[in-house]
């Protein structure tokens, strides 16, 4: 077993693409009742989303449901249904410099705030022959865990 300087904690979230968001809200939002609980847009990512919530405190998920902003643009958020998931990370900086060293290729963008207001770093989908640990095939986003939620989900 490695001795690694951070631990992923649960599930913070996934993403879900589409070409129209109103068309994913219609089951989440309509037919099983997750509310909305905020919004993002974003130029860089070319993202319109829409932030959902399952359950409360720190076992609450978030669902993103995302559509581009422009669909002839990259990232193509609306390409890959699953766009991606993401996890509590407890020691984000540590987990981003130790996964790094240790061959784990990390998208373009490095540590960053993200649409919920928590530091964000994304594990990129493929990998290459430098850095030959990917997400294989599955975008993953490491979330930088509040305080409340390292206490209550650490074990």
């Amino acid at each position: 077993m490695l001795d690694r300087p951070f631990k992923v904690l649960g599930i913070q979230q996934i993403a879900i693409g589409g070409v129209d968001k109103n068309a994913l809200k219609a089951l989440w939002v309509d037919m099983l009742g997750v509310p909305v609980t905020g919004t993002f847009k974003s130029e860089r990512e070319n993202v319109d989303e829409d932030i959902l919530t399952i359950g409360t405190g720190p076992s609450a998920v978030e669902v993103d449901l995302m559509q581009p902003l422009d669909i002839e643009k990259k990232p193509s958020v609306h390409t890959t249904p699953l766009n991606h998931i993401g996890l509590w990370i407890d020691n984000l900086p540590a987990a981003y410099e130790w996964l790094g060293k240790n061959g784990v290729r990390f998208a373009p963008g490095g540590i960053r705030k993200g649409a919920a207001g928590f530091d964000i770093c994304f594990i990129h989908p493929k990998s290459d022959p430098v850095l030959p640990i990917s997400g294989q095939g599955v975008l993953i986003e490491l979330v930088q865990a509040p305080q409340d939620i390292i206490k209550a989900l650490s074990v």
